[in-house]
C-alpha cells in the first residue's frame, strides 16, 4: 500500500546523517523511497549550484557569510531530528485507516484520538499564555466605581441639596469589621484567601450560561467579580469570561488579597444608588459601615446577588428573599468559621433597613425640589438614568428660595388649625399642595409635602384630585374662541361675555337634540353651590361668581372635545382630563396637578401664550455646559379670549367669589374651586409676576380616595376648602410682594 511504502521509504530515506540534513534543507516534497529521496536532494543541490552561480552576491552569498557560525548547531540538531522523524512518523494519521473496510476505515485508531487531544493540549496551552502575555490590568476603572455627587442650586446660584455623598468614601478595609467582612467572604467566595483568583467550575458553568442562553450562573470568585465590576463590561459571552479570568489571575499575583477585598468591597453594587459598602452601610442603615453587626453585614451581603430581588423596600416577596439569604448567610458563617454558633444564635430577628434610602441633604421641602429637578434635567439634558447616577451634575434650577420658604410658612400656618389626633373623623389626612410659576414658564416654588424623606408623595405634582369649578375659566375662552352650536346642522355661533345664560338651579342641561340623559335613564340638571338660583345672568360673571349651571350648559354648547383641546393648549396634560360627559365642564373628572393649573393659569395672564413650567434652567457636568433649551412660548388661545378670561377672574377677586384675596393683591386675576362632594377646596390666581395654585384637600396615602371637607379646622368649622386655599393664598402673596 502507498501508505506503507510512505513509512518504508521515509525510513530508508532518513538512513544517513547527510540525507537527513539534505531533507532538512532541501525545499521540494519528500519522496516515497529512499533512492528517490536521495536522487531528488541531489538534483535540488544541483540547482542550488546553478543559482548560485548566477546570482553571485545575491542571498545565498549572505548565507555563506553566517554558515560557519551555524555549521556547529546544525551538526547538534541533525541526531535529534533523525531520531524524532521515525517517531513523527508514526504518529502521522493514516487516514481513512489501512486495512479496514466500511465505516471502519473511518473510525480514529487510539493514537490518532491521542494525537489529537495532544495537539489540542498544546495550541490551547500556548494559546493562553500569549494571551495572559499580552493581556495587561487596565489603568483606569469603569467609570461607575468613580460616582460622583449631583449638586443642585437656587435660582439665586446658593446650594439648595446635594445627592450622594461628598465622596465615594473608600473605606479601608480594616475600618469593615470582620464579622462583615466574613458575611461577604462567606456568600461569595468562602476560598477567597486560599484560591488563585479564579474558579474554574464557575467558569464552566458561565460558558454553559453563555453557549446554550441559560440563566446567568454563579460561582465566580470575589476577585473575578472585582474585575469584572471594575474593568469590564457586564456582558454575557465567552471572550468577556475569559479575559475576566486573565485578568483575576494577574490581578491575584499583582496585589494582595486584602487590597482586592477592599476595592471589591468599595466598587460593587448595592443598589438605591450605591456603590461601595460604606455608601450602603448609609443607605440601609443610616450609619458608618463601622458600626454594623454581623447579622446586618449578612444582609449587606445579600444584595450582591442583585439588589432589585433582595431590598426589602420594594416588595414583600423581595423581603421574604432578603430573610431566606440572611439567614443561610449566617449559617454559612458558622460553617466557614467566621462566626460561632454561639454568636449565631444572638442574631433571630431580620434587621429590616430604613424604608428610604438616605443618600443625601436633600430633606424638608428641597427633597421635592430635587426630585421635579431631577426628573426635569434627565429629560431636557437628554441624560440617561444610568448616565445621571454616575453624579458629577451640577443643576442650576429656577426655584426661589425666599418664596420656597414664604410658601411653605403660609402652608403651616393654615395647617395649625388642623388636629388629626383629638378631631380624626374630619382632620386626619387634610393634605395641602401649592406650585408658583413664573410668567415665563419657570417654576419659583411648590409646597409638596411635610418632609419628602418622611412622605415622598408630592402633593404639587399629584393627578389625584378633582379640579372643581377652577376648570371653568377654560369652558369659558374655548366658547369665546370657537363659539356654539345649539341646533343640530347649523352654524357655530359667536360668544361674547356678555351672552346670557340660565343661572337658576336645577336647570336641565340640553344639546342640539334635546335633553342630555346619563347612563341610569335620569335627564342631567346643574345644581349650584347652595342651591342658588341667579337667573339669566351673563357668562362673565356666572365665571366670576362660579355660578355653575350656565358652564356646564356652555360646555356642550361649546362642544367638550374643543374644550378639552383648549385645556391641553393651555398645559393640562391629557391623562388628568376626565371623560367627556357634562360634568367635565366643572371639572368634577379631572384632576390635574398644582403645578399645571398654575401654569394652565398664566396662560390667560400672558395674552392666551402658554410656556411650560419649567424648573431646571442649567446643567453642566464637572465643569462643561450641557445644552438645556427653555420651552418656548406657543399660543393657546386668542388674546380677545385670553384677556375676557382674566377680566372675569378680576372680577372674581374684587367682587365675586375670592374678595378675601382682594387686599393682598388688588390686580390679582384668579377663581375659586369646589366640587360636588366638598373633598377639594382650589384657588389658582395670577398677578403680574406669577400665578400661584393651592389645593387644600384629605385623602388618605394608601387608599388614594378623596375624602370630604366638611368640618375640617376648628377655627370655622363650615369654613369652605377654597376659603382656607383664598387665605393660604394671600398669606404667601403679602410675604413675597
Amino acid at each position: 500500500m502507498s501508505s506503507r511504502g510512505g513509512a518504508s521509504g521515509g525510513r530508508s530515506g532518513g538512513s544517513g546523517p547527510e540525507n537527513g540534513a539534505e531533507a532538512e534543507s532541501g525545499p521540494g516534497p519528500v519522496a516515497g523511497s529512499g533512492s528517490a529521496s536521495g536522487s531528488g536532494s541531489r538534483g535540488r543541490s544541483a540547482a542550488g549550484r546553478r543559482r548560485k552561480r548566477r546570482a553571485p552576491g545575491g542571498a545565498l552569498a549572505g548565507w555563506a557569510a553566517v554558515a560557519p557560525a551555524l555549521a556547529p548547531l546544525i551538526a547538534r540538531g541533525r541526531p535529534l531530528i533523525a531520531r524524532a522523524r521515525p517517531l513523527a512518523r508514526r504518529l502521522r494519521p493514516a487516514y481513512p485507516r489501512p486495512g479496514r473496510t466500511d465505516w471502519r476505515r473511518w473510525i480514529p485508531s487510539w493514537r490518532q484520538w491521542l494525537g489529537a487531544f495532544l495537539y489540542g493540549l498544546l495550541t490551547a496551552v500556548a494559546f493562553v499564555g500569549i494571551a495572559y502575555a499580552v493581556t495587561d490590568i487596565p489603568d483606569d476603572l469603569n467609570s461607575f466605581a468613580k460616582q460622583q455627587d449631583n449638586v443642585y442650586y437656587w435660582s439665586d446660584g446658593s446650594k439648595m441639596a446635594r445627592t450622594g455623598w461628598v465622596s465615594r468614601q473608600e473605606m479601608p478595609l480594616d475600618k469593615v469589621p470582620k464579622p462583615v467582612q466574613g458575611a461577604i467572604l462567606s456568600a461569595e467566595n468562602a476560598s477567597f484567601y486560599s484560591d488563585p483568583g479564579v474558579s474554574p467550575s464557575g467558569f464552566l458553568r458561565a460558558v454553559k450560561a453563555a453557549v446554550t442562553g441559560g440563566e446567568t450562573q454563579g460561582g465566580s470568585t470575589i476577585t473575578q467579580q472585582y474585575v469584572k465590576n471594575a474593568y469590564l463590561n457586564q456582558d454575557r459571552t465567552v471572550s468577556r469570561k475569559f479575559t475576566e479570568i486573565l485578568l483575576a489571575v494577574k490581578l491575584d499575583r499583582a496585589k494582595s488579597k486584602q487590597q482586592i477585598l477592599q476595592d471589591y468591597l468599595n466598587t460593587s453594587w448595592f443598589g438605591r444608588g450605591t456603590y461601595g459598602i460604606q455608601r450602603a452601610s448609609q443607605a440601609y442603615y443610616g450609619k458608618d459601615v463601622s458600626q454594623l453587626n454581623a447579622s446586618e453585614g449578612a444582609f449587606l451581603a445579600s444584595l450582591l446577588k442583585g439588589a432589585a430581588l433582595y431590598d426589602p423596600a420594594v416588595s414583600k416577596e423581595n423581603r421574604a428573599r432578603a430573610v431566606e439569604r440572611w439567614s443561610w448567610t449566617l449559617d454559612r458563617m458558622v460553617t466557614t468559621g467566621n462566626l460561632s454558633a454561639a454568636e449565631r444564635a444572638k442574631y433571630t430577628k431580620f434587621p429590616d433597613p430604613l424604608e428610604r434610602s438616605v443618600v443625601s441633604d436633600a430633606t424638608g421641602q428641597s427633597g421635592y425640589l430635587v426630585e421635579l429637578a431631577k426628573a426635569y434635567a434627565i429629560k431636557s439634558g437628554h441624560i440617561k438614568d444610568s448616565d445621571f447616577d454616575l453624579g458629577g451634575y451640577q443643576i442650576y434650577t429656577t426655584f426661589d428660595r425666599n418664596r420656597t420658604d414664604a410658601l411653605t410658612a403660609a402652608v403651616q400656618k393654615t395647617q395649625k388649625a388642623f388636629d388629626a389626633e383629638h378631631r380624626p373623623t374630619t382632620d386626619q389626612y387634610a393634605k395641602i399642595g401649592a406650585a408658583s410659576v413664573a410668567p415665563d414658564g419657570r417654576l419659583l416654588a411648590v409646597y409638596g409635602g411635610p418632609d419628602y424623606l418622611k412622605q415622598g408623595f408630592n402633593e404639587s405634582n399629584a393627578t389625584t384630585i378633582p379640579v372643581g369649578t377652577a376648570f371653568t375659566p377654560f369652558v369659558y375662552a374655548a366658547a369665546l374662541d370657537d363659539g356654539v352650536m345649539r341646533d343640530r346642522g347649523k352654524p357655530r355661533t359667536k360668544v361674547s361675555p356678555t351672552a346670557m345664560y340660565d343661572g337658576n338651579d336645577q336647570v336641565t342641561v340640553q344639546t342640539p337634540d334635546g335633553p342630555y340623559w346619563d347612563r341610569s335613564g335620569k335627564v342631567v340638571k346643574g345644581h349650584n353651590d347652595g342651591g342658588r338660583s341667579w337667573g339669566q345672568i351673563p357668562l362673565s360673571k356666572a365665571v366670576a361668581d362660579s355660578v355653575n349651571t350656565p358652564m356646564l350648559q356652555l360646555g356642550l354648547d361649546v362642544g367638550l372635545d374643543r374644550v378639552d383641546a383648549l385645556a391641553q393648549r393651555a398645559g393640562l396634560l391629557g391623562p388628568s382630563l376626565g371623560p367627556q360627559v357634562p360634568l367635565f365642564a366643572l371639572g368634577e373628572n379631572s384632576t390635574p396637578s398644582a403645578i399645571r393649573m398654575a401654569g394652565a393659569y398664566e396662560t390667560f395672564a400672558a395674552a392666551g401664550m402658554h410656556t411650560e413650567p419649567y424648573s431646571v434652567r442649567a446643567i453642566t457636568r464637572n465643569g462643561s455646559a450641557l445644552p438645556v433649551v427653555a420651552p418656548k412660548p406657543a399660543r393657546a388661545m386668542s388674546a380677545t379670549a385670553a384677556g375676557a378670561v382674566t377680566d372675569a377672574l378680576r372680577d372674581a377677586v374684587t367682587d365675586g367669589s375670592a374678595k378675601a384675596a382682594s387686599k393682598a393683591s388688588p390686580g390679582a386675576a384668579g377663581k375659586t374651586g369646589t366640587t360636588a362632594g366638598n373633598t377639594a377646596g382650589w384657588f389658582v390666581a395670577s398677578t403680574g409676576q406669577e400665578s400661584t395654585a393651592v389645593v387644600v384637600y384629605r385623602m388618605s396615602l394608601t387608599d388614594l380616595i378623596p375624602l370630604p371637607l366638611t368640618g375640617l379646622g376648628e377655627d370655622a368649622p363650615g369654613t369652605p376648602g377654597s376659603d382656607r386655599a383664598v387665605k393660604l393664598w394671600a398669606d404667601y402673596i403679602k410675604a413675597v410682594h
